[in-house]
């Protein structure tokens, strides 16, 4: 079967996820287990949600709405766009495969940061087009230098704001600066903004895809209904573009790729204003407490603007990770990102916190 499959396949390799809780207390024979490894909302899902969800368990018999009818209404209003700039996916993955597979040839060129997520690259590898891949400043993407990238063979650039793994975020400044150099040079690929955590965001000076979109640029956001709205188990994101890039994307898009119980509580949880404040408020807060504790074991830190923190543990991440999962912690390490270093952690209840700094301060001595 090897001859079969298309040569760029070969060379692609499988998104690994987080370890998942089950796996490590069979393995470990441990009782308890914390992930603060995906990035996932602590609190859970908005009981709105849950309450919505046993309402319809019945009914999964039934295909689901393939348009997303109720949901679909409840966007277009949020960002008073029209019902044909959305779609929606099994997450923003599905939403960047598809673009992959509605725009990239063989011949064609996209635009990443170095250490942005590898989702990005794997599209144009899946396509086999040339992933250009951009070194960061700072831990950021340098939107000047990936605006330089950019040639007549670019059709997109993928930007992350704020960025997984680094939880940094690119200011409105910088955006304007991009946009400007790109419009100097007559070029107008699509730029992808995944806003995954821009929830979570606390900074005034963060702009949104949304104000780039309604300039009339050739822009295309994300986002998703996995992190501070806690459905990360059921699967569903959503871009917002032009009518014509939409409709484009939607001639692929596979029938019924939403659940629809992923629907109806993504619905609920966009009513349940508290749960998201409470969700943001927990993060804000924990957030100052990991800085401050993570000063004290003398460990560098990239300040973040999402909810999870990229650390420098001055060794082998992998070692780290490895010590933490023995004792029933499961957070990421960061070597396919190129940080060898690092570990990467999701900010959690207050005592998962407290217990992962515990074990973390055994670890690195």
């Amino acid at each position: 079967m090897k001859n079969c499959v298309r040569k760029n396949v070969l060379s692609c390799q499988p998104y690994i996820p987080g370890k998942p809780m089950e796996d490590v207390k069979r393995e470990f024979k441990l009782k308890e287990v914390i992930k603060l490894a995906s990035n996932e909302n602590s609190l859970g899902p908005s009981k709105k949600a849950v309450l919505a969800l046993r309402k319809v368990l019945n009914n999964v018999n039934i295909y689901p709405d393939g348009y997303c009818f109720d949901l679909r209404s409840k966007v277009a209003c949020i960002y008073g766009v029209c019902e044909n700039q959305i779609i929606f996916g099994s997450g923003i993955d599905e939403i960047i495969e598809l673009l992959g597979k509605t725009f990239l040839n063989p011949e064609d060129e996209i635009v990443v940061s170095e250490h942005a997520f590898v989702r990005y690259k794997m599209a144009g590898d899946l396509m086999d087009c040339k992933v250009v891949e951009v070194p960061m400043k700072n831990y950021k993407h340098d939107l000047e230098a990936m605006a330089d990238a950019v040639t007549e063979k670019t059709k997109i650039v993928f930007i992350a704001n704020p960025n997984n793994p680094t939880g940094t975020y690119n200011t409105k400044q910088e955006f304007e600066k991009y946009f400007n150099k790109l419009l100097t040079a007559n070029y107008s690929p699509l730029t992808f903004v995944d806003e995954a955590y821009a929830e979570y965001v606390d900074e005034n000076d963060c702009p949104v895809g949304m104000e780039y979109l309604k300039k009339g640029l050739n822009v295309m956001f994300a986002r998703t209904f996995s992190k501070i709205y806690g459905l990360a188990g059921l699967r569903i994101g959503y871009g917002i573009s032009s009518e014509e890039v939409i409709s484009y994307i939607e001639r692929i898009r596979p029938p019924f790729n939403v659940s629809s119980v992923a629907q109806i509580a993504a619905a609920a949880a966009l009513s349940d204003r508290q749960h998201m404040k409470k969700s943001r408020a927990l993060v804000l807060s924990q957030k100052k407490y990991l800085y401050k504790e993570l000063e004290k074991i003398g460990l560098e830190y990239v300040p973040t603007a999402a909810n999870f923190i990229l650390i420098n543990v001055k060794s082998d991440g992998k070692t780290i990770f490895n010590k933490l999962l023995r004792k029933g912690i499961i957070v990421r390490a960061m070597d396919e990102y190129d940080f060898k270093d690092f570990i990467r952690v999701t900010i959690g209840l207050p005592s998962e916190n407290k217990k992962f700094i515990k074990e973390l301060k055994q670890c690195i001595i």
